[in-house]
């Protein structure tokens, strides 16, 4: 079996989406067998790249030049799966270049167990999307996409701590928060394809938002920093936005997201201080 950090790099090199969701499936599979057998495989080093290979298709485009679709509308439905699935390929290459990124900081072998399992899963999340769009005679590329996605890797290349905070506990964590907008969408439009595929990816990502909290906590503790703290400055310091309630705060609760973590990176509290 390759070293794990290399593994990462073979994902993060291939462009096509359902061909590195494959690679990632099969390499997550190869590292929990290797686990369940109690065995600690090698973690290796390796250089990741500065941004992960991408198909052709879709058009990268600037956020505010993204077009924007009735919801409501079956264009609408389609370009909100469509937003989905780039979603979830750049989660899968963000869940594996934090396994590549760090090599200088150690961490238990649990980090790793958490990000393949979370990579694996976005893996699954992809494909389930490319499979409503196949169902709808469409597919993942047909439509521009942001091209924003991967800001948040590229600005946090430095910094574990703040990878963690903006990527799962911010960027992720507003999935739970959106998700069940998006479910009761598709329930109104009876496509029962798309409701199960979402209420897949909503469930399992409570699990990426957990991760993310634990490890921040971890890095906290061992640095004998507030988390709380040190988690508003790195998010004002490298989210370019204030955080937009709603929040599910049930489910933020469930993957350790405390209401006194995000409600004062809202734009009212903001404005209020």
């Amino acid at each position: 079996m390759k070293p794990l950090r290399e593994m990462a790099v073979d994902v993060l090199s291939t462009a096509d989406g359902r061909t590195k969701t494959a690679l990632s499936r099969q390499y997550a599979a190869e590292w929990q067998a290797a686990r369940k057998a109690g065995e600690l495989p090698e973690l290796g080093r390796a250089n990741p790249p500065d941004f992960p290979a991408r198909p052709s298709e879709p058009e990268l485009l600037d956020p505010r030049d993204v077009p924007k679709r009735k919801p409501g509308s079956e264009a609408g439905r389609l370009a909100l799966l469509h937003a989905v699935a780039h979603i979830e390929l750049n989660a899968v290459d963000l869940h594996w270049d934090i396994i590549a990124r760090f090599p200088d900081i150690e961490m238990p072998i649990g980090f790793f167990d958490d990000w393949v399992k979370a990579a694996d899963e976005e893996s699954k999340h992809f494909n389930l999307m490319c499979d409503c769009l196949e169902a709808l005679g469409s597919h993942y590329g047909a439509l521009p996409a942001h091209a924003g996605m991967w800001r948040a890797a590229e600005d946090t290349t430095g910094d574990i701590m703040a990878r963690l905070a903006v990527v799962p506990m911010v960027l992720e964590a507003r999935g739970l928060d959106v998700t069940p907008g998006m479910i009761k969408l598709f329930k109104q439009s009876k496509n029962q394809q798309a409701i199960d595929a979402l209420e897949v990816i909503y469930a399992e990502e409570v699990h990426h938002v957990a991760y993310g909290s634990k490890w921040f906590n971890f890095l906290c503790g061992r640095d004998n920093l507030d988390p709380t703290e040190v988690f508003h400055r790195l998010v004002r310091k490298y989210f370019h936005s204030t955080l937009k309630p709603p929040f599910n705060e049930e489910k933020r609760a469930e993957a350790g997201l405390p209401p006194d973590f995000y409600w004062p990176l809202t734009e009212e509290y903001e404005a209020r201080a």
